[in-house]
């Protein structure tokens, strides 16, 4: 687990927690995954359910990430990831074979396995099973997909007026649990004047241009490196002027990029694992 280690402590260092990000969302967010009926008895039966194995690459790098940290002790995670993808874009195609032979036996074996669990269940646990298989899934790709925007600096979206207003006080009543705390907040809201909501509104327009300007800036920094598909589709930014940048922009812009190449690295490798 080494290499889940050293990546969560990129991710860590890079962003804050999904419990951070959603602050002050109130009830605005639903999941988006609850579609599917899923039995609590057959959730046993995903429990234990075989992973699939390793790809070569993640493979390769779990077995290296302890070698290089021990090499190099002093050295940050993102560093030695970074000299490992390297490591294995220069390794000979008869050493890379290995890793792919394993892989495949892993494959294999875990076919296997599934074929024998399938075998032994009914029609009706085989369309629950594949419901929850499927559940899990879109959960793993939009927590993988979160932890990508929040690794590559995405900024906050901006707030409305009466989260504002919920995220301060919230902090400010003490007493009684969350829902209690949220309810009488909830009925300060109600009872504020127009004049004292215009306070909020205020606060939320602004924070809309703040996000407006970040979001402009962000997605230019991802079109610089390739990510043109996180880049919104309404939004359309005119051409870059041909005139030089200042020494000191330049620069700062290259050690910009340098850092999201690193950091794009980071989720590939943790993306190949959950795959």
């Amino acid at each position: 687990m080494a290499l889940l280690r050293g990546v969560w402590g990129v991710l860590n260092a890079l962003g804050k927690s999904g419990a951070d990000l959603c602050a002050g969302c109130g009830s605005r967010l639903r999941s988006p995954f609850s579609f599917a009926y899923v039995p609590k008895w057959f959730s046993s039966s995903l429990s234990g359910y075989p992973k699939k194995p390793m790809t070569s690459y993640v493979r390769f790098s779990k077995e290296q990430l302890p070698i290089f940290k021990a090499q190099n002790p002093d050295a940050k995670n993102s560093e030695l990831i970074k000299k490992i993808a390297k490591l294995w874009r220069e390794l000979p195609d008869s050493e890379k074979k290995i890793y792919e032979d394993a892989y495949r036996a892993d494959w294999q074996v875990y076919k296997e396995e599934i074929n024998r669990i399938q075998e032994q269940l009914t029609p009706s646990q085989i369309v629950s099973l594949e419901k929850e298989i499927m559940q899990k899934r879109l959960k793993k790709k939009a927590l993988i997909k979160k932890r990508e925007l929040t690794m590559l600096g995405k900024p906050k979206r901006p707030r409305s007026a009466y989260n504002i207003f919920i995220a301060e006080r919230f902090q400010e009543t003490k007493d009684g649990t969350s829902q209690v705390k949220l309810k009488a907040i909830n009925e300060n809201w109600k009872n504020l004047s127009n004049s004292q909501k215009q306070v909020y509104i205020q606060l939320a327009k602004d924070d809309k241009i703040r996000y407006y300007n970040e979001m402009k800036s962000w997605e230019e920094q991802m079109m610089e490196v390739g990510r043109e598909d996180l880049i919104r589709r309404s939004v359309k930014y005119p051409a870059k002027t041909t005139s030089p940048l200042p020494f000191q922009s330049t620069k700062l812009l290259q050690t910009n990029l340098k850092m999201l190449q690193v950091q794009i690295i980071c989720f590939e490798i943790l993306k190949q694992y959950y795959s």
